[in-house]
């Protein structure tokens, strides 16, 4: 077998993590260094390997770094980005909310109900009342809700 067993462990890992285990290939070689570890996945699985913030990816290199002291070897891991570049953040911000003030927004727990017209209302003929879908709450939750409701009623 010409896999080190740095190579497979790395493998076996991000394997079980990917969406697509057969694009996972982990390349290895030798400098001044240490050992260092090509990761390259599915473009689509990078995120998974990486994780929020980065924590996946730290996280194996930290097993990486348990590994090493077990071997007296230093692991370098580096994830390859071989995916179309993204574009930058701001960019990316700026054109979400352009989407979003053009679009209108679909919200699975939101109703729409026409409102009830009084001699008192001032609202035009049009108006509309959000009304959140009630789901059943826990004790914790209506317990909190009505002190808050006799926090409110007090006159101080």
């Amino acid at each position: 077998m010409d896999n080190s067993i740095d190579q497979q462990f790395v493998e076996y890992v991000v394997k079980s993590l990917v969406g697509k285990p057969d694009e996972v290939k982990v390349e290895r070689s030798v400098d001044e260094k240490g050992v260092l570890l090509e990761l390259t996945v599915d473009p689509e699985d990078l995120g998974r390997v990486i994780g929020k913030r980065g924590a996946t990816a730290q996280g194996l290199r930290t097993l990486l770094r348990a590994l090493g002291t077990k071997n007296d070897a230093r692991y370098n891991l580096k994830i390859v980005d071989n995916g179309e570049p993204r574009p930058e953040r701001d960019a990316a911000a700026a054109a979400k909310s352009d989407d979003s003030q053009t679009k209108p927004q679909d919200n699975d727990d939101t109703t729409t109900t026409p409102v009830a017209k009084t001699q008192d209302d001032n609202l035009g003929d049009d108006t509309e009342v959000s009304l959140r879908d009630e789901a059943p709450e826990s004790d914790v939750v209506s317990k909190t809700r009505k002190e808050l409701e006799d926090l409110d009623d007090l006159d101080i």
